[in-house]
């Protein structure tokens, strides 16, 4: 997934945004497909086939939607937009979550999920290219501002890799490397986290409210920085201390809960004793990685100076995030890391990246220059307008 985010300018060039997102559909069916026969079968060959095909093609799509995602809505809709994004992001899981609870509500021990499952999964997932059909080309979107929708690579191939490679080499980018590191690092930990110390049906209802957590987390948030009546330094600011703030709070709580469970090797199940102070660590995980993430494309909005770059940082951002989760799913598989190890180093990436990271959000509203001509230090989109410049004659910038 880390190359074909990276080369995903490229097949844009030759595809377009739209046959970009119906190509990067197309092999999450098999990787479902893989899973099933193996927690039915325990067929390993598929998984393996599956993963690969997925990885191909699944890179391209994280790059086309998160593109998609910045550039088609107008500038003061863009943190409605990406939480509806993340919401949608999210509704596998929420659905997942209440089909493996309606299955397994009798299932109060540790084991796998039912194999029922992945079924619907497959048959979702299958079903994901014919409805990347339905996208509007970006030259057929109508936004409000009546500006169009430039989101098109129309540089040769050798020319794109180049770029690509240069903007990752940026200063604002390199010092957001770390901070997008934390964020997504935590997927892996939390996840095995519940799967470690929880029950079945605990952790089915962990994966259905953790989801609808993020979903009201993710949409505040988007609501919040879409509020153009606040300056967007301020905008820019709370958001990046309040993750700060709390995502320090979960870490103190995951690391005391967990060290604890290392030595105790429980399995909670919702009728137990000291089931909540765990499974709050769980949600509240869950929480912190939704309003990170959003905030992380809020950055890259920033960050870019035409929707050439919108591509390419959207690109390396997904990237970077596969190379991160890479990193702790790998990591987490070992028992260790499994039990503390993970959330002992999320931690410590959380407290490393913090002052790189800031180094680059109190830029963002600024106009003092620091990035050159790259930071425009405005509510500006990638089109070259300001959000005031941009609003349509009938809608004021809460509409």
């Amino acid at each position: 997934m880390v190359v074909s985010c990276y080369f995903s300018s490229v097949i844009i060039r030759y595809i377009g945004v739209k046959g970009a997102l119906v190509f990067g559909t197309m092999g999450y069916a098999p990787y479902a497909a893989g899973l099933y026969t193996n927690n039915r079968f325990g067929t390993t060959w598929l998984v393996i086939l599956g993963a690969a095909l997925c990885g191909i093609s699944a890179g391209t799509f994280w790059a086309v939607e998160a593109a998609i995602a910045i550039a088609y809505p107008e500038p003061w809709n863009r943190g409605k937009s990406l939480g509806w994004w993340l919401t949608f992001r999210v509704m596998g899981q929420i659905i997942g979550g209440a089909i493996n609870l309606s299955l397994d509500i009798d299932r109060n021990k540790a084991g796998k999920v039912s194999y029922t499952v992945y079924i619907v999964f497959i048959t979702i997932q299958a079903a994901g290219a014919l409805v990347a059909l339905l996208l509007n080309r970006p030259q057929h979107v109508q936004r409000q501002d009546g500006n169009k929708v430039q989101l098109a690579i129309v540089e040769n191939p050798w020319y794109e890799i180049k770029a690509t490679a240069k903007a990752f080499i940026k200063p604002h980018f390199l010092l957001i490397v770390l901070w997008i590191g934390q964020a997504v690092f935590s997927e892996a930990v939390y996840f095995t986290y519940l799967s470690l110390w929880f029950s079945v049906r605990a952790r089915a209802l962990g994966s259905f409210l953790g989801g609808i957590v993020a979903v009201i987390i993710g949409n505040l948030t988007g609501w919040f920085l879409d509020r153009t009546k606040v300056p967007l330094k301020v905008r820019a600011r709370y958001t990046f201390w309040f993750i700060v703030v709390t995502q320090g709070a979960w870490w103190i709580w995951a690391t005391v809960v967990s060290t604890r469970y290392r030595r105790t090797l429980p399995t909670y199940d919702w009728e137990d004793s000291g089931f909540g102070p765990g499974f709050g660590v769980y949600v509240f995980l869950t929480f912190g990685f939704q309003i990170n993430y959003l905030f992380l494309y809020f950055i890259v909005t920033h960050l870019a100076k035409d929707q050439g770059e919108v591509i390419r940082y959207a690109a390396l951002l997904r990237g970077t995030e596969s190379a991160w989760q890479a990193v702790s799913y790998g990591l987490t598989s070992l028992t260790v890391f499994a039990q503390v190890g993970g959330i002992y180093m999320n931690f410590i990436l959380w407290a490393i990246a913090i002052l790189p990271a800031w180094l680059v959000v109190r830029h963002i509203g600024s106009k003092d220059g620091h990035w050159d001509q790259e930071s425009r230090g405005s509510d500006e989109s990638p089109d070259g307008l300001t959000t005031e410049e941009t609003v349509a004659p009938s809608k004021s910038h809460e509409a």
